[in-house]
């Protein structure tokens, strides 16, 4: 069954000109229209020329690739509100997903990442594996990171932090990419469907019963899950976890990707230099 997204944030599923096919049952607070108006409508009757624009021009750049394309700050309508924008290709469809843009300038986050990528230069073996989780929790903020590469892992948690060991490595490898709060209710994508396979890769995908029954179990307010991939192929993952609901923020997402990138590079140089 269609499980629709997390009610912090809001989904659009768009043919590849751009017109809605589906759309989460709160679109209204994003768009001001009723999810059933915006159906078989150009999106670029509801968003400002400008807005529409820009992200056309984005997403060009992104056509026959696998990433997530982010905007920042980006304001959709006459409303005053700012957005922060994700979307995906995935097949003949658009998956474009919106959160309320967080206080706090811009840049913060994707600007820290370098120094701290610089900073696992000096490290190696297990060591590495253990900078990169401490480095991977100052930069998000999360309560606890755990890094697993193949059959090793390594543990940086908030002094204090109440989980159990191993709670982070035994989650479920299926869990959405983030998880702002454990115990929301999710938000149906209309026109529901029995069979969801496009909304399955949304970064905002909200849990199952199961998964959700998982996570409150093990005290996990929030989670966060970072890929580690060497090319196309991949070779481990971070685990975030927090005691309590988080804002999403697409900014921190996307530099937690980057960092990883930095760290699986840095986990090769380490590789050839042992072999």
């Amino acid at each position: 069954m269609d499980r629709g997204i997390q009610p912090c944030g809001y989904l659009l599923e768009l043919s590849l000109d751009w017109i809605v096919e589906r759309a989460s049952e709160n679109v209204h607070q994003l768009l001001g229209e009723s999810h059933v108006t915006l159906i078989d409508e150009p999106l670029g009757r509801f968003v400002q020329s400008q807005a529409i624009h820009d992200l056309r021009n984005l997403f060009s750049r992104l056509s026959a690739t696998t990433g997530i394309a982010r905007a920042y700050r980006v304001r959709l309508t006459d409303d005053p509100d700012l957005f922060d924008i994700a979307f995906q290709q995935r097949g003949d469809r658009v998956i474009l997903e919106a959160v309320p843009t967080p206080a706090g300038g811009l840049g913060e986050e994707l600007s820290a990442v370098g120094g701290l990528g610089e900073g696992l230069a000096s490290e190696s073996g297990p060591d590495l594996l253990e900078a990169a989780a401490r480095r991977m929790r100052a930069l998000t903020a999360f309560d606890r990171v755990t890094l697993l590469i193949g059959g090793s892992k390594a543990t940086s948690s908030r002094t204090g932090v109440p989980f159990r060991s191993g709670a982070n490595a035994t989650l479920s490898d299926d869990l959405p990419l983030l998880v702002s709060d454990s115990a929301a209710t999710g938000v149906s994508v209309f026109p529901r469907e029995d069979e969801d396979s496009a909304i399955a890769t949304a970064i905002l995908r909200a849990p199952s019963a199961d998964q959700k029954a998982e996570l409150a179990e093990r005290g996990f307010g929030s989670t966060m899950r970072i890929p580690v991939a060497l090319g196309s192929e991949k070779i481990g993952e971070f685990r975030l976890a927090h005691t309590k609901p988080r804002r999403p923020s697409f900014e921190v997402h996307a530099a937690a990707e980057l960092f990883a990138q930095l760290f699986a590079m840095r986990l090769e140089i380490d590789r050839l230099k042992g072999a």
